[in-house]
């Protein structure tokens, strides 16, 4: 297996974030507003570096959504093109780290995700309506 090379992120707030959580080991050493996040360590698209996403904490029976809200945007984040390109990810939660695979949701199965991460993160309702005619990306990552 070859040594991942991680690039950081250009937005300082992601930058910090990451540094808190690896100084400490522990994805409680940084919140999205006062919530809980975990880390999706993804491979670039293009790049094929490795970046870390911290992103809000939505778990269910041992899987985790991945919203792709970019705070309600009218385009996905860069990650969301990543993460359909490489899906086999790691997710970091707490002190664990676990290799999961991305599935992008639709129908139904996003329905009852969306539901869930709306619960974790009221805002994602918010974002919805700013993101216009863009439906928000919601991926489930399982362990694999």
């Amino acid at each position: 297996m070859s040594e991942r090379i991680y690039v950081d992120s250009p937005a300082p707030w992601v930058r910090d974030q990451v540094a808190a959580i690896d100084a400490a080991g522990d994805t409680a050493a940084a919140s999205i507003q006062g919530m809980a996040v975990v880390v999706l360590h993804i491979k670039g698209a293009k790049s094929g570096t490795w970046r870390k996403v911290p992103l809000m904490r939505v778990e269910h029976d041992g899987a985790y959504a991945a919203v792709a809200s970019k705070g309600g945007a009218p385009d996905n984040p860069q990650w969301y093109h990543s993460l359909r390109a490489n899906p086999d990810i790691d997710l970091q939660d707490g002190t664990a780290t676990m290799p999961m695979r991305a599935r992008e949701l639709a129908g139904d199965e996003r329905s009852q995700w969306w539901e869930r991460c709306v619960a974790a993160f009221p805002n994602y309702a918010e974002y919805q309506q700013n993101a216009g005619d863009r439906q928000i990306p919601v991926f489930v990552l399982e362990p694999r």
